[in-house]
């Protein structure tokens, strides 16, 4: 092996640097032992924050700015994306619509609104796409997707006629949809949404009561915000001929999955296998050697979908070894060892705080990767 390959398939670590900041920070230390080393850059995502910025930075496509309405109403900066082949939009519903753009003490998902995802997807069909890629995590909301349909031209009306305002408490008065101005543009894209949640819409085990009371929701609001999405169900039921109370994942962002497969046609998937594909990243393991991935912080939970995971099977499944760097390394690691992982390192030199940790991250990584790299230099020089 004279010239080998590395597949470099990390996720972004957290607050430190984006995946591909990872990416070339590891080849920069692989380099310094084998500098004939091949290294293919795949910036990977589970679906969650970050996701975007992988997808573009993977494809190499370009991050838009755009102003919009943010949870309550009031204009907030947010961002989609668009890959490098102009073909897929890809956009977080938590930069328009997330808990962070609202402050503690304002928390109100009687009142809070998916609109501001809504205009993503607008902008993105501007663009001409022809897939959507929606990662739903992070949501301060919990209406249904009612304000992303507002924003796409749909209406939704009381008895009186009149258009229902913004909220999940607003739905327990739905009547009707008027869906005859919903952008036609939408019934020529596919539409995946990254869900990772399996909670229904309603009941108790629904958006409502699993994720309300971390949006602001009292123990009365969760009751009056469930009956509304109960109602909001009935009513998609009755006019669209769709049952959705009950679907797995239907829950996920306060009912943003439900509006979504409703009024988008969107297919709910696991984040790190819509990643995995969008990233062509099981081509590219073909391709290698050996192939590198990590994160922030890996624990026995990573097994649960995390980016490593991800990448681990697909990896195994071709016979590939696996090297995972991390920040840190919680408990039970070692039944990644049964999950296709061959080795996990710790990148941090020694104790430091976590704002060091944080800035140094880079650093770390390409100082642990060109240590590993001799190593496997070292192997690779006694065959």
């Amino acid at each position: 092996m004279q010239q080998p390959i590395f597949l470099l398939a990390p996720d972004s670590f957290k607050e430190s640097m984006t995946a591909k900041e990872a990416c070339e920070a590891m080849e920069r230390g692989i380099r310094k032992a084998i500098p004939q080393a091949v290294c293919l850059h795949v910036p990977m995502a589970d679906g969650g924050e970050g996701t975007m910025q992988s997808l573009v930075d993977a494809t190499a496509g370009t991050i838009y700015p755009m102003k919009v309405k943010g949870p309550l109403g009031n204009e907030v900066e947010a961002h989609y994306g668009i890959t490098g082949d102009g073909q897929t939009g890809v956009l977080e519903m938590a930069s328009a619509s997330g808990i962070h753009l609202v402050p503690a003490q304002e928390r109100n998902p009687l009142i809070t609104t998916t609109y501001g995802t809504g205009q993503l997807i607008q902008a993105c069909l501007d663009h001409g796409v022809k897939k959507l890629l929606i990662g739903i995590g992070g949501s301060a909301t919990n209406d249904g997707g009612a304000g992303m349909v507002q924003a796409l031209g749909g209406r939704l009306l009381d008895e009186a006629g009149e258009e229902l305002e913004f909220g999940g408490g607003a739905l327990g008065r739905l009547a009707s949809f008027d869906l005859s101005g919903l952008d036609a543009r939408l019934q020529d894209v596919r539409v995946e949404v990254a869900c990772d949640v399996t909670n229904p819409l309603c009941g108790q085990t629904g958006a409502s009561h699993v994720f309300g009371p971390q949006k602001g929701a009292t123990p009365d609001m969760i009751e009056q915000l469930d009956h509304s999405l109960h109602h909001y169900a009935t009513v998609i039921q009755s006019q669209l001929g769709k049952t959705i109370a009950e679907m797995p994942g239907a829950g996920a962002a306060g009912g943003l999955g439900a509006g979504l497969v409703v009024f988008l046609n969107g297919v709910l998937k696991k984040g790190i296998e819509l990643v995995i594909d969008y990233t062509g990243l099981e081509d590219k393991v073909r391709q290698a050697d050996l192939v590198w991935t990590g994160e922030g912080s890996m624990d026995f939970q990573t097994q649960y979908g995390k980016t490593p995971y991800g990448v681990a099977q697909v990896a195994k499944k071709h016979g590939k070894p696996v090297i995972a760097l991390a920040g840190r390394i919680g408990d039970q690691t070692e039944v990644l060892y049964d999950k296709g992982i061959d080795a996990i390192f710790g990148i941090l030199q020694g104790a430091s705080a976590l704002e060091d940790a944080l800035r140094d991250g880079q650093t770390n990584i390409e100082r642990t990767a060109e240590n590993v790299t001799r190593l496997i230099g070292t192997i690779i020089g006694r065959k």
